[in-house]
Formats: structure tokens, sequence, C-alpha cells
């Protein structure tokens, strides 16, 4: 499947265009050092998005074609073969596989961030989103884990600004645009001995739930 940029020319000035060879290199970062699949993904600009399907539901957020993904342990090569098909594509990752996304408000996020780190407590990579989200990369098969930890905590009924990604589910990487609204940057970069072996989840839920459910105003 082929794509292009060019019928959304509004969508970036050529100042803020990435090169394709940047594109390649973070690409082949991902997938042969921090061990993660990647897909293509569309952007978007205006609302409109470069899948060109009328109605799309996610402009900018979505594989465009899960055929093209590029395997964890791919080398530049590959990654520079991959991106040629897809000239301007979003870095995307496949969640439920090297790791899961617990999904929280960007504030609250960087509050966790501070305890977690004084605690001491492991902790994976962190990206933050143009929409306000941080994500919180922890081992896969937190998705399903995730209601009976928060029954066990006492956070079931707390009315959590929380949630988790899991298989089926795609996050775009840094530095690439989500959905027309600006890049995904990362909080806290992946590292070697964190990246492919993120923490469980019932490490950090529970000070995420904590700072979830406190009001800003009492921060």
């Amino acid at each position: 499947m082929g794509f292009t940029i060019g019928g959304i020319r509004e969508m970036r000035s050529g100042s803020r265009r990435r090169s394709r060879a940047t594109e390649y290199t973070t690409v082949a970062e991902y997938t042969g050092l921090w061990g993660w699949d990647v897909v293509p993904g569309a952007r978007a600009a205006a609302g409109r998005c470069s899948c060109g399907a009328a109605g799309c539901s996610a402009p900018g957020a979505h594989p465009l074609d899960p055929g093209l993904e590029v395997p964890a342990g791919a080398t530049l090569d590959d990654a520079a073969k991959a991106w040629s098909e897809t000239p301007g594509a979003a870095v995307l990752l496949p969640v439920g596989r090297a790791f899961d996304i617990i999904d929280v408000a960007e504030s609250a996020g960087r509050r966790a961030l501070v305890r977690l780190e004084r605690m001491g407590l492991p902790l994976g990579p962190v990206a933050a989103t143009p929409t306000g989200r941080a994500y919180f990369f922890v081992a896969p098969g937190a998705a399903a884990e995730l209601p009976e930890l928060l029954y066990r905590m006492g956070w079931d009924d707390a009315g959590l600004d929380l949630r988790c990604l899991g298989a089926g589910d795609h996050v775009t990487a840094p530095p690439s645009d989500l959905g027309g609204l600006g890049p995904v940057r990362w909080l806290r970069p992946p590292v070697l001995d964190t990246a492919a072996d993120p923490p469980q989840a019932r490490l950090l839920l529970g000070t995420l739930a904590y700072v979830c459910h406190r009001s800003p105003a009492r921060d």
C-alpha cells in the first residue's frame, strides 16, 4: 500500500519536516536497540487523514498497512526499505507484545514520575502526547490484569482517569506527530535495561492510582 503526504500539503513546513534518513534511523533504533515492532502509521492535518478514507474514525492515529510492519531486530537497511514504501508515515508501536501501556493525564503522570523515582521503583519508558496524556510502558498482560489489580488495591470504584492499552492497540512513538496535533515526546526515554523488559504494572499502579485520584489543588 503506497502512501504519500503530498495530498496534505499544509501538514508540515519544510523546516519541521524530518528527513527520510532520520525516520529510518528512528525506526531502526526502536527495532534493533529497544526490541520493539514498528508499523507505518497515517498522519493527519485539519482533521483529514492521509489514508484517504472518508470519515476515518482515527485520523492520523492508525496503521497504514499491518503487512508493512517492521519486526523487532530489523536493521537500518530493513527500516529504510519499509519506510521507502511509506514516505512520510508516522512511527506506530503495536501494544501488547513487548509492552502494555498505562494511560493517565500528563499532569498526573508527571507527579507520579517524581514519586516513583524518589521511591526507587523500576520504571520503563514514559511518553507524553499533544492531547495531554502520559503513557507508562509496562510489562505485557497489564491490560487484562488491570481490573483485578485495581480491585485488590481498593481503587476499583474510585473513578480514576486511568486506562490500560493492550493487544490490538497502537501508540504513536516520538518524535512522530499524533493526529495533526503535534509531536509525541519522551518524558522518560527508553534505556537498555527496561525498554525490552518494562516493569510489572502492579509495581507502579498504586502510585499512579493515587495521583490520578487526587485533585491538582491538593498537590
